[in-house]
């Protein structure tokens, strides 16, 4: 499965738009990490505690996503994106989203 954030893929031919494929997943913060990254907060740095937590929501929003476009029969997405929303005070959401097609 091709995964590309542009409108084609190299060296592959469009033949059939089959809709949106989409995948997310709401990742909440813990009380241990909160009070660690709290402290890294004040003295400054990288919060890398969330940085790790949203990099592992985002590659399951993808892998989401492309179980999605697999269910579609689809061989690649085209123009993917990523968002993220603050869902509740202690958790986000990560969606990856994009067009499932067939190539020729």
């Amino acid at each position: 499965m091709y995964i590309t954030n542009t409108e084609t893929v190299p060296d592959g031919e469009i033949v059939e738009v089959l809709g949106i494929a989409r995948g997310n997943t709401v990742e909440a913060r813990n009380v241990g990490r909160d009070i660690t990254q709290g402290l890294r907060n004040v003295l400054g740095g990288e919060l890398k505690g969330y940085s790790e937590l949203l990099s592992k929501a985002r590659d399951e929003a993808i892998v989401r996503m492309e179980d999605d476009a697999e269910r579609m029969d689809a061989d690649a997405v085209v123009n993917v994106r990523l968002e993220t929303s603050q869902i509740t005070d202690g958790g986000s959401e990560v969606m990856a989203y994009g067009t499932a097609v067939r190539l020729r």
